[in-house]
């Protein structure tokens, strides 16, 4: 059976033949005499043909199944022929010498939802069909043969229709959780390739649905960052906020007043006495929200610091109080807030990409002013979606305008019509993000080098945020939190009857919860920065390419349609970038950045997050901030007051030292001390600039150093390679003391 197979296939110089004159059309030239429905092998030109020579021949399987069920129903392997080479899409997923895994191909076409054994293909358009059977995209005929569809990842070119070869991304979405529906959406329109339940090798991207951590991921991309949990909690984002407070307390007034309890509650209630006896007409409400809670679990409204729940649990679970906003813009007499996507992409060149559109998440009972009656009404003043939708008035509604969740461009719309400035709403939206980012950023990049440090193998990262802001009466907007993991659930539950429910698609959620996760995948698409094309640098360009050719004529569409890519036919990016595109304007409050990154410089052993007595020391030596005034015992007072303080403050003790917080704490004490007549912001930015200089002398100076070591060596090392007799006396001194100080002192004149 095997001889009477190989004696149907061409002899190599036919191939050879057939495939130089097929030189030019494709970069894989084939020739083959067997049939659709036949099965063998045939000899493949390997790469594109250059010149008279013909390419490499190799042998390839070919007939209608291509997989290991069809191999296995010929025998060919049994039979000794020779084995089948693989494609370019698999060369770039599997190594040479990797085992098969049947269970991989099994997984990706059950998430497709196809039967196994069959072909996944992409969704073909009208448009695609038409241009089958052209010989831009194989030999002439070749889709009257029946043979002429295409294998995943190809698309015609442009030169010439020359077809091109393009692996897939693969995602693994084993642990999205609540995210897994509207990713698989986008995955289905980029045509990428699914893992739902893993895969033993390595992936392009991880989807995780709740931190880092989910997966052990040593290469690739993941969608969450190490240590974005704990940032957004509601204490950590507080201090952080705080801090940026103390230093710029203009630009950060869209956080409402907060108190962290316990360790703040005589600060809170003496602050708020002292407020009242200066404004006997003050009265207040305030919002106590516990450090771990979401959902709107644990939050109540309280309007006297004593009514503060102190029953144990305060101690077991910090929360944050906060003075509550008692007017809010109101829509249909109700409170609503926004929920607005926010992609962070890297945190090093830090980029930043805010939603077009978000959600607008509407309370369910008409909302009056709190007071003593009404505070215990969480559907009149929590927003939460979680809370609400278990009110009897909650309105589910496939209408984007109307219901009790709509889009937040429905509400633009309506605050237009009524003459309001809709465009420095924006401004003030994207001013609040950035800055807000800014203020996180500083810690995370103190867990980023913890768990991938500088110099070993790990997978880069970026984040979809979840920013939930109020609007005021004035249209100021307010920020009440930030989500690590917002949800990206496209559906609701209905209840059919009593303690009978149903998932229901939500038509508002999936319009932008969907957009969201598909233009973030293009944003770090890894085949975009492999390929390298100029074209593809930025999305941006792209889309508009892409809205250029649709206003073009027919014919041009036409020609341009067989060369299309996935991406083509989708639309423009909802995500904006705002960073660093405004990056101008906004530098000049990244001082904790930079004292973060003195922070970093001096931790000593890589994958540490807090700061030893030692690399303080150091910090202050080589900074030359230790004088008469200011001893090395001053500094070790210093450390141990700070560190203690805030180390009884933690919610873990695994490690013990300076947290980034208490240095920044301490490095504000340095520079009021350094700098007394300045504002605050003005002395940290000084002393920092102190630092930096003194830091750049010191690597300077160990530069000059090293290369003194290496032209000793360079002057060594080829006398000993030509066999030459050395004597002690021959080697010049390692540093000879004249030349070493006429460098200094060049080096002090020149610095000097």
């Amino acid at each position: 059976m095997a001889a009477k197979r190989l004696s149907e296939m061409a002899s190599p110089k036919e191939a050879d033949d057939s495939a130089r004159s097929q030189n030019g059309r494709s970069g894989h030239i084939t020739s083959s005499p067997l049939g659709r429905s036949e099965c063998g092998y045939r000899l493949t030109a390997i790469g594109p043909s250059r010149g008279p020579s013909a390419a490499p021949l190799s042998w390839q399987r070919v007939g209608s199944g291509g997989g290991r069920a069809e191999a296995a129903r010929c025998g060919m392997e049994s039979a000794g022929v020779p084995p089948q080479s693989s494609t370019p899409a698999q060369e770039a997923e599997e190594p040479p010498g990797s085992p098969a895994l049947p269970d991989e191909e099994l997984q990706s076409r059950q998430s497709a939802g196809q039967p196994p054994g069959e072909e996944v293909l992409p969704a073909v358009t009208s448009q695609e069909r038409s241009h089958r059977g052209v010989g831009s995209q194989g030999p002439p005929g070749r889709a009257a043969r029946g043979k002429g569809r295409r294998a995943p990842g190809r698309r015609g070119g442009e030169d010439g229709g020359r077809a091109v070869r393009r692996p897939r991304v693969t995602v693994d979405s084993s642990k999205a959780k609540t995210s897994l529906e509207a990713l698989k959406i986008s995955l289905r329109q980029l045509r990428w390739r699914e893992f739902p339940f893993g895969r033993r090798l390595p992936c392009d991207i991880y989807w995780h649905g709740v931190s880092f951590h989910d997966n052990d991921i040593f290469s690739g991309q993941v969608n969450k960052f190490p240590g974005m949990t704990e940032m957004v909690r509601k204490i950590t984002l507080s201090r952080a906020v705080r801090t940026m407070q103390d230093l710029f307390p203009l630009e950060y007034d869209f956080y409402p007043r907060s108190w962290i309890l316990p360790e703040e509650l005589s600060l809170f209630v003496a602050e708020v006495r002292m407020m009242k006896d200066s404004d006997p007409s003050w009265k207040p409400t305030f919002i106590v929200k516990p450090d771990g809670g979401c959902q709107g679990d644990g939050i109540y409204l309280i309007k006297d610091p004593s009514d503060i729940r102190l029953t144990g649990s305060i101690q077991s679970r910090p929360a944050v109080v906060q003075e509550y906003i008692c007017k809010p813009l109101l829509v249909d007499k109700l409170k609503f807030d926004i929920r607005l996507y926010v992609l962070l992409k890297s945190l090093e060149p830090l980029e930043i990409y805010i939603a077009k559109d978000g959600l607008s998440r509407f309370c369910t009972e008409p909302y009056q002013e709190p007071t003593l009656k009404n505070l215990h009404q969480v559907f009149m003043h929590l927003t939460n979606y979680s809370l609400n939708i278990h009110s009897g008035n909650f309105i589910h509604s496939d209408n984007v305008n109307t219901g009790s969740k709509r889009t937040f461009s429905s509400i633009l719309c309506r605050l237009s019509s009524r003459g309001a400035d809709v465009k420095k709403l924006w401004s003030d939206i994207i001013s609040l993000v950035i800055k807000t980012i800014i203020a996180l950023t500083p810690e995370l990049k103190v867990y980023y080098q913890s768990d991938i440090p500088a110099g070993k193998p790990g997978p880069t990262c970026f984040q979809i945020l979840g920013f939930d802001i109020l609007l005021m009466k004035n249209l100021k907007p307010m920020l009440l939190e930030v989500n690590a993991n917002p949800s990206m659930r496209i559906e609701h539950e209905q209840e059919l009857s009593p303690g009978v429910f149903e998932n229901v698609p939500s038509p508002v959620d999936e319009e932008v919860k969907v957009a969201v996760i598909r233009d973030t995948l293009r944003l770090v698409d890894p085949q975009k920065k492999k390929r390298k094309d100029p074209q593809c640098q930025t999305l941006q360009h792209v889309s508009e390419a892409n809205e250029e050719l649709s206003d073009t004529c027919p014919a041009n569409r036409a020609e341009n349609d067989a060369g299309r890519s996935p991406e083509a036919g989708l639309p423009s990016l909802c995500l904006k970038q705002v960073f660093p595109k405004y990056a101008k304007q906004f530098n000049y409050l990244r001082l904790v950045d930079r004292m973060a990154a003195l922070f970093i410089r001096f931790l000593g052993v890589k994958g540490t997050t807090k700061l030893g007595p030692t690399g303080f020391r150091t910090f202050i030596r080589n900074c030359k901030l230790s004088n008469s005034n200011f001893s090395m015992a001053s500094v070790d007072i210093l450390y141990i007051d700070i560190t203690r303080r805030w180390n009884s403050m933690a919610i873990d003790h695994k490690e013990s030292g300076m947290c980034l917080q208490a240095f920044v704490e301490a490095f504000f004490c340095l520079a009021q001390k350094k700098f007394k007549s300045l504002p605050l912001h003005k002395q940290v930015a000084s002393l920092i600039d102190f630092c930096e200089y003194h830091l750049a002398a010191l690597d300077e100076k160990r530069l000059v150093c090293g290369r003194g070591i290496m032209e000793h060596r360079r002057a060594v090392v080829p006398c000993q390679a030509d066999g030459l007799p050395l004597t002690p006396a021959a080697h010049a001194p390692l540093l000879n003391r004249t030349a070493t100080a006429s460098k200094l002192a060049d080096y002090r004149s020149h610095r000097y």
